[in-house]
C-alpha cells in the first residue's frame, strides 16, 4: 500500500503491523501488564458524543493556534517516542521534517535513536525536548544545558515514571534494541559521555540513572537552571496538575504514558476536565493516549486541551513511508479535523466549547 492510499490512521497501523518485525511492533504498540488502560484511552474518546450545533456560517475554517506562544498550523503536535530507527533507518530525521512541513512541533525522546543537534539541525519548525531527572543532578543539568544550545524551544519533563511499566509483550518478545541503534540523549555533551546501549537491560538501567525520589519542589531547580519553558508531562490529578504550575511549570500534558506504566490508570479524555477546572487558565493543557481520529481532537479542545500529542499513528506512518508516511498521518488528522469543525458547527479553535461534547 502506497502511503497516499490510507484513508485512516488505523489503515496505516495495519500495514505497519505487516512490516514491522514483531519484536518492534509490539514495543511501540503494548500497554503495562493487562492493558487495560490502553484499550480505555481508545475507548473512552468512542463514548462520548458531540452535540453540533447547525445554522453557522463554517464556509471557512482556521485551525491555527499557539502552544507556548510558538504558532502552530492545527493543535496536534508529535508526542516523544522511542527508537524511532526500529521504524524506518531516517528514524527522526524523517519525523521532524515531516512536523516542520506540517507547520507543527516535535517533542523529541531523551531515547531517541538521533542526537537533538542533528533533529533541531533538520528542522523547520520548534522541536521541544523531552527529559528525566536523573540522580544525577549535574548530569541532568548537562543534559538541560545540550538541549537548550542545540535550539529545543521547550523542556517536557516525564514524571509518571520514577520506573518503567512492566509491558508483558516486551518481556516474552526479550525485547532488545537491533543492532547498530544507540540511544543518542541520555547525557549531556556528546563529546564528554558514552552512551550505553540499551537492550533487555532498559528497566534495570532507569533504576540507576533516573531519580524516584523526585518532589514537586525539585520543579523549581529544574526551572531555575534553563530559560526554556518547563511542561509536566504524565500528569492524570487536578491537584497534581495544579502544583506543577505552583512550582514553575508553564503547561501539563495530561498523560498516562500510552497505557504504559500503571495499567488501570484512568483515560486521559476521562480526567482532561477535572484538570481544566484545577488549572482555571493559569497554565496551558496538553493531551495524550488514544487520539485516533479528527473528532478526538474535538472531543479534547472541547474539555480543556489547547492541542493533543499524537504518539502511535506518526510511527505507524514512518514504517510504512519514512517522511511521506508521517507526513501523510498529519494530512489525514488534519484533513478529519477539519471536517469535524465543520459539522460540528465550529468555523474557528474558539468556537470549540464545553458544552459541545456530552460525556455520559
Amino acid at each position: 500500500m502506497d502511503v497516499s492510499e490510507a484513508v485512516s490512521v488505523f489503515d496505516l497501523e495495519a500495514r505497519a503491523r505487516e512490516r514491522l518485525q514483531a519484536l518492534a511492533f509490539d514495543y511501540y504498540a503494548s500497554g503495562a501488564h493487562d492493558e487495560v488502560t490502553l484499550r480505555e484511552n481508545r475507548a473512552a474518546f468512542e463514548r462520548m458524543a458531540i452535540r453540533y450545533r447547525v445554522l453557522v456560517d463554517v464556509s471557512r475554517r482556521e485551525l491555527a493556534t499557539t502552544v507556548l506562544g510558538q504558532r502552530v498550523s492545527m493543535p496536534l503536535l508529535v508526542a516523544p517516542t522511542a527508537f524511532h530507527k526500529m521504524a524506518h533507518p531516517d528514524g527522526e530525521l524523517a519525523t521532524v521534517r515531516a512536523a516542520g512541513a506540517a507547520g507543527t512541533v516535535m517533542i523529541l525522546s531523551t531515547l531517541s535513536n538521533t542526537a537533538v543537534e542533528d533533529v533541531v539541525a533538520n528542522s523547520q519548525g520548534p522541536v521541544w525536548f523531552q527529559l528525566y531527572v536523573y540522580k544525577d543532578r549535574e548530569a541532568t543539568r548537562d543534559l538541560v544545558a545540550r538541549a537548550e544550545d542545540a535550539g529545543a524551544r521547550a523542556l517536557v519533563l516525564t514524571v509518571d515514571a520514577p520506573l518503567l511499566g512492566c509491558r508483558e509483550r516486551d518481556v516474552k518478545n526479550r525485547f532488545a534494541l537491533p543492532d547498530g541503534l544507540r540511544v543518542e540523549n541520555l547525557l549531556g555533551s556528546r563529546q564528554k559521555v558514552a552512551r550505553p546501549e540499551m537492550g533487555s537491560g532498559l528497566a534495570r538501567y532507569f533504576v540507576d540513572l533516573i531519580d524516584q525520589a523526585l518532589v514537586f519542589s525539585d520543579l523549581e531547580w529544574l526551572v531555575s537552571i534553563t530559560r526554556l519553558p518547563l511542561v509536566v508531562k504524565g500528569v492524570v490529578r487536578g491537584d497534581d496538575a495544579a502544583r506543577a504550575i505552583e512550582h514553575g511549570a508553564k503547561a501539563v500534558v495530561v498523560s498516562n504514558h500510552g497505557g504504559r506504566q500503571l495499567d488501570t490508570a484512568p483515560a486521559t479524555i476521562d480526567v482532561l476536565a477535572e484538570v481544566a477546572a484545577a488549572i482555571d487558565g493559569r497554565a496551558e493543557i496538553f493531551m495524550d493516549g488514544g487520539v485516533r481520529r479528527g473528532t478526538d481532537v474535538i472531543k479534547a479542545l472541547a474539555l480543556g486541551a489547547r492541542a493533543v500529542l499524537v504518539g502511535r499513528p506518526i510511527l505507524w506512518g514512518l514504517a510504512c513511508g519514512g517522511e511521506a508516511g508521517v507526513a501523510r498521518v498529519f494530512e489525514i488528522l488534519r484533513g478529519e479535523l477539519d471536517l469535524a469543525m465543520a459539522l460540528s458547527g465550529c468555523a474557528t479553535l474558539a468556537d470549540v466549547t464545553r458544552d459541545l461534547v456530552h460525556v455520559p
